[in-house]
């Protein structure tokens, strides 16, 4: 994984935030999530995503984390997601 960041995180209420994303994302979970940009991805989270340190473009050291999830229309497609382009997490109901 990268140790480079778009955006990283030192305040407490915003790292809080990335935090709690995390606890809605538990490994195998299925979910729809709505990104900041208003669009909205449905997968499988294969392993839970962590908050971890990384550096931004000006070297400065802050917090952010990386979603994988797995397309639920096709499992082979994988996105990358910043923890702080996410906006909403629905879990889906498993079929």
């Amino acid at each position: 994984m990268s140790k480079y960041a778009e955006r990283v995180y030192t305040d407490a209420t915003q790292i809080a935030q990335l935090e709690a994303w995390v606890t809605q994302l538990p490994s195998e979970a299925r979910v729809a999530i709505t990104l900041d940009d208003g669009s909205e991805l449905q997968g499988v989270v294969p392993v839970q995503p962590t908050v971890q340190t990384f550096r931004d473009a000006e070297q400065r050291e802050g917090i952010n984390g990386l979603l994988r999830l797995e397309d639920l229309a096709d499992p082979a497609r994988q996105h990358h997601i910043w923890l702080d382009q996410i906006r909403k997490v629905i879990p889906l109901r498993s079929h």
